[in-house]
């Protein structure tokens, strides 16, 4: 039987990030082979993970990046997700969203499953969150996606407190003029989370359904018949600007809308996203 040296150890827990007892218990049943020891670990760690799936991953970062497309620039957001905070923060698991938001963009991803199959080195996105697991001894996963394009993107990352990863991600695609106020535009999605970008975008049924809360809420407050109309279509108009990004007042400036920041530049906002933390499965 091969003798397990400390050298040995420390040289197997600097390639795996694995704890000493499991490091120890691989190299003992792989008779200090590290290459089989890295493979027990592998194999250990996949199968723990599997065991931590039910549990829950609410904290976590965004990672997100722009590249070139063929038509102008691409915006990537991707959610990762752990059980705490403190595991969030590491340098490593910023390291791994970092690596995960780059092999999706790589792969050209357009929704959150295909994002999980893109090429990793482990193989996959999924295997290279799924052996992260076994490091951090936690439930780690894919959360939310996002991708934006257009001639110009721009990425704002927002951190809650210094110590912390960014927890919230606002992706905002303009046209050329645009891109002069794109970064206001994405610190006000960030700062007031709206839903839509125009009001053309707001579904139907989403309509439907607070133009019908409004009439009833007109009626068990017994306005008279003859102005509930009014009062609706006022009531729809404050909905539309709380949640359209067009619409909305301009933090910096409440005098005018975001509309009005763009129609300044002389630009247009085409697109947006904005990802956030612990909020993809509300």
């Amino acid at each position: 039987m091969a003798t397990i040296t400390a050298a040995l150890i420390k040289e197997l827990r600097d390639q795996t990030g694995a704890g000493m007892m499991d490091v120890k218990k691989a190299l003992t049943e792989a008779d200090g082979d590290i290459e089989r020891a890295k493979e027990i670990i592998r194999t250990t760690g996949i199968q723990a993970a599997g065991a931590r799936e039910g549990r829950k991953a609410q904290e976590g970062l965004i990672a997100s990046t722009v590249v070139e497309g063929g038509a102008g620039q691409i915006g990537y957001a991707v959610e990762l997700n752990s059980e705490t905070d403190f595991v969030a923060k590491t340098p490593q698991f910023v390291e791994l969203g970092e690596e995960v938001v780059a092999d999706v963009a790589k792969a050209g991803a357009t929704t959150a499953e295909e994002a999980e199959q893109a090429q990793s080195k482990a193989g996959t996105v999924h295997e290279t969150v799924e052996e992260a697991a076994a490091l951090f001894h936690e439930h780690v996963k894919v959360g939310q996606f996002a991708k934006v394009e257009g001639p110009c993107v721009e990425v704002y990352a927002h951190r809650k407190s210094v110590e912390m990863p960014p927890s919230i991600v606002a992706v905002v695609a303009t046209d050329e003029a645009g891109a002069s106020v794109a970064h206001e535009a994405a610190l006000q999605i960030s700062a007031m989370g709206p839903q839509w970008l125009k009001r053309e975008d707001v579904p139907a049924e989403v309509v439907e359904s607070e133009r019908r809360v409004a009439t009833e809420k007109s009626q068990a407050e017994g306005k008279p018949e003859q102005i509930i109309p009014k009062i609706v279509e006022g009531r729809m108009n404050a909905f539309y600007k709380e949640n359209v990004l067009l619409e909305q007042q301009y933090v910096k400036d409440p005098s005018k809308t975001v509309g009005d920041l763009f129609k300044q530049a002389g630009g247009q906002i085409l697109a947006f996203a904005r990802l956030e933390v612990g909020k993809g499965e509300e």
